[in-house]
């Protein structure tokens, strides 16, 4: 197994680099459009909410394969055409933001309403409680699930290889059609995927160990 793992290395490591760009990119991106969609969801303003709440089911009520699927395959129909990165990647974003918006969601909600009155009791305005005293809570009781959700992103990327992205799993695949070592090589890129999420599981854990003693 050490020499096929040292035959495809020259490929793992470009695959592993585009593994965590779509991962990492994907998480960024999805998080700052399902923070602003979580906001539409506890706004006041109907049309925002239900838009909102549209988006939410559309995108978690369908596989993420199908929506790849369909940004890579169908949007050229209509005149848009993507490059494989950035149809994954839009895909990827937009089913991440979905979940995402829901971690967010909750993690607002559980903050006390009696913050926010003595937020406004001050005379702070709505963007400046928010930033100031809601969202700042909020985010460290959303680590656990948003950790969650990275790591779940990270593995997702995997779908990828479907329209020819090549990372870690078109990687094994290409490697074992030439080699007929289909069982090593998915082992191989296994345990690189476990090896990544393990070290987000470590940084996910200090965080939520550094942010519980500041608020303690």
């Amino acid at each position: 197994m050490f020499e096929l793992f040292m035959r495809a290395l020259p490929l793992l490591q470009t695959a592993v680099l585009i593994t965590l760009g779509l991962g990492l990119g994907s998480f960024i991106l999805g998080s700052m459009l399902g923070m602003l969609i979580a906001l539409a969801r506890i706004s006041n303003v109907k049309p925002l909410k239900w838009l909102a709440f549209a988006y939410v089911s559309i995108f978690r009520g369908t596989p993420l394969l199908i929506q790849i699927l369909l940004i890579y395959f169908g949007l050229p129909n209509y005149g848009i055409t993507m490059g494989p990165i950035p149809a994954a990647m839009l895909a990827l974003t937009l089913f991440a933001a979905a979940y995402l918006s829901e971690n967010f969601r909750s993690g607002i909600s559980a903050v006390d309403k009696g913050q926010w009155e003595a937020a406004w009791s001050m005379g702070m305005s709505y963007p400046k409680t928010l930033g100031r005293v809601i969202l700042p809570q909020a985010l460290r009781i959303a680590i656990p699930p948003v950790g969650s959700r990275l790591i779940a992103l990270m593995k997702d990327t995997s779908l990828a290889s479907t329209v020819t992205v090549v990372e870690l799993t078109r990687v094994a695949d290409q490697i074992g059609a030439t080699t007929f070592r289909y069982m090593e090589m998915f082992l191989i890129v296994g345990f690189i995927y476990w090896l990544i999420n393990q070290i987000l599981t470590i940084l996910q854990t200090w965080l939520e160990a550094k942010l519980s003693r500041r608020y303690q």
